[in-house]
């Protein structure tokens, strides 16, 4: 297991920015792929975006692509979400998770960070 902590989230207008951050602890991460989920109220859990802790690999929704930017600091332990051009239908509550290139499944999720996009 990892210990994952979010942090970045907070209220925005429509068309800012604002980067998520993600802390992770607790294991050797080079066989983790990183991702980041969220929730909008009333609706289910979606991805977003996720990343290999080792390698280029990326992955995007198509509602971010363009948009968002998952990246990674090695010494620091963190993966980002960078966030532009926001838009109110990206108001949600956003999770990291970590899964290990074996499972299919992501196994480790962070405790979520509230993201408000204003009109």
């Amino acid at each position: 297991q990892v210990l994952l902590v979010e942090s970045g989230g907070g209220l925005v207008q429509a068309g800012g920015s604002l980067r998520l951050s993600c802390a992770a602890s607790g294991r050797s991460f080079s066989r983790l792929i990183l991702g980041w989920f969220r929730q909008a109220p009333g609706k289910e859990r979606e991805f977003v975006a996720a990343r290999s802790w080792t390698g280029g690999t990326t992955s995007y929704a198509d509602s971010v692509k363009g948009r968002f930017t998952i990246s990674r600091d090695n010494a620091k332990n963190t993966v980002y979400l960078q966030m532009n051009s926001l838009k109110p239908e990206d108001t949600a509550i956003y999770y990291c998770a970590a899964r290990s290139l074996m499972n299919a499944d992501f196994n480790s999720w962070g405790q979520g960070t509230q993201v408000t996009v204003s009109s």
